[in-house]
């Protein structure tokens, strides 16, 4: 049963879900800070809640950019979390080692970088672990091009899967979401979230980090929610500014009640 559906049992209405948490494991305090955050304002709320959060980041622009604390440590933090709250947690893989690692330290949803949906050992070996597989659509990817990522979990005998939107390339420096692409994906029966915060970043840039539009995160989200989005994906900092990672695009934590709060609104009334 996929984390989400377990999840939606407990609440006494139907609501999407939310993936959140830190672009990466930044220190041994600030994700059991954002984890207690989000924990409280999604119970309030009543929204199922999984909690992000990368163990390591491989795919950066400057060999300097930060990538982790350590594979290990990291990993353990992120199982400490999901333990201390009782919540389930989503992390990135880039290689089949990284599979087993992850579920080793019982990760709930191993998750597909966008760059890597195509990446077939990496989805064979996400799969063999019998853990749940997000994969992100590629910026290159058109949404019903996924429909062969999923066939590669499910022919290796992993049922368990879901897809994310992230945007799709526009030019060289831009994203833009086309939310024909949420229905196309959710008709190959799996559940499917809209990647709100990376949707708005600014890639390539010449300084070799990424820029970001975070001020549009409001509007991705009640879009992809009216659509109907099963779930989204968001990453959130106390500060984005002094975030190691991604800061550009994340939304700052002290803003996201007032946000679900409005998403559950669009939620009920499109229901």
């Amino acid at each position: 049963m996929l984390p989400t559906i377990a999840l939606l049992k407990k609440y006494s209405q139907p609501s999407f879900f939310l993936m959140a948490g830190p672009c990466v494991i930044e220190n041994a305090i600030n994700p059991f800070e954002i984890a207690e955050q989000l924990v409280a304002i999604t119970s309030e709320l009543q929204i199922p809640f999984i909690f992000k959060a990368s163990f390591r980041k491989a795919n950066r622009s400057k060999l300097s950019s930060f990538t982790g604390i350590g594979d290990k440590q990291a990993l353990e933090i992120i199982a400490q979390v999901s333990k201390q709250y009782q919540i389930p947690t989503v992390t990135d893989i880039h290689s089949p080692e990284d599979a087993y690692l992850a579920a080793e330290y019982g990760i709930d949803v191993l998750q597909i970088p966008a760059f890597l949906c195509r990446q077939t050992d990496l989805l064979v070996a996400a799969a063999a672990t019998g853990k749940y597989v997000n994969v992100k659509k590629g910026q290159f990817s058109s949404p019903a091009s996924m429909k062969h990522a999923v066939e590669k979990i499910q022919a290796n005998g992993n049922s368990n899967v879901m897809l994310t939107d992230r945007g799709t390339q526009f030019g060289y420096q831009d994203l833009v979401v086309d939310y024909r692409g949420i229905p196309i994906m959710q008709s190959f029966g799996v559940p499917v979230l809209l990647d709100v915060t990376h949707s708005l970043q600014q890639p390539n840039q010449e300084i070799g980090v990424t820029g970001g539009q975070p001020q549009y995160i409001a509007t991705l989200a009640k879009a992809a929610i009216a659509v109907g989005v099963d779930g989204l994906f968001i990453e959130t900092h106390p500060d984005p500014s002094k975030a190691l990672s991604d800061g550009a695009n994340m939304l700052e934590i002290s803003k996201i009640k007032d946000l679900l709060l409005q998403l559950k609104a669009i939620y009920q009334a499109v229901q």
